[in-house]
């Protein structure tokens, strides 16, 4: 098996379920972003000394995954997707912040990364996933973005992710 196709040597990429846009492209730009969430996710898993938080964490990754391919398939095609961000999506982070919130003390002040690796990590994967949100409210006032519950889940994942950080510190 061959790990590259040559395909995008002149700067197009191919949407799920046919398409392709260039690089540069402003809905593969935020996927872009996502996936790097997904490995700086990645990193704070591995650093993480608490399983709760690994195992959350890997569910992200997972759902950040949907995320990615919503953002990846053109409107026509949405239909095909088996999975897609919707409201329960959202109301589980929820939940999950409330539940993990009630096990820490929430600071009072900025918080400057680097407490240990594990939170540093998370905290650089909330920050990504922010840029990430940024560049899908792009994409909704461009009219490229049709789910509303994108941005609720990014910015309610962004939310869970300092938690995350924070429980880690403790």
């Amino acid at each position: 098996m061959k790990l590259f196709n040559k395909k995008g040597d002149e700067g197009e990429t191919s949407l799920l379920f046919g398409g392709r846009v260039p690089k540069s492209d402003p809905r593969t730009e935020t996927y872009g972003i996502l996936d790097e969430a997904v490995s700086a996710l990645g990193l704070g898993r591995a650093l993480a000394e608490k399983e709760r938080v690994k195992e959350i964490v890997l569910e992200l990754q997972k759902e950040l995954f949907v995320v990615g391919a919503e953002l990846a398939t053109q409107d026509e095609n949405l239909e095909r997707l088996t999975d897609r961000v919707d409201e329960a999506k959202v109301d589980k982070l929820e939940g999950l912040i409330e539940e993990l919130a009630g096990q820490i003390e929430l600071p009072k002040a900025l918080i400057i990364p680097g407490a240990d690796p594990a939170s540093a990590a998370l905290d650089l994967a909330r920050t990504t996933i922010r840029r990430g949100e940024r560049r899908a409210v792009g994409l909704r006032e461009q009219g490229i973005l049709k789910n509303p519950e994108i941005l609720r889940y990014l910015n309610r994942l962004a939310d869970l992710v300092f938690v995350l950080a924070r429980l880690e510190e403790t």
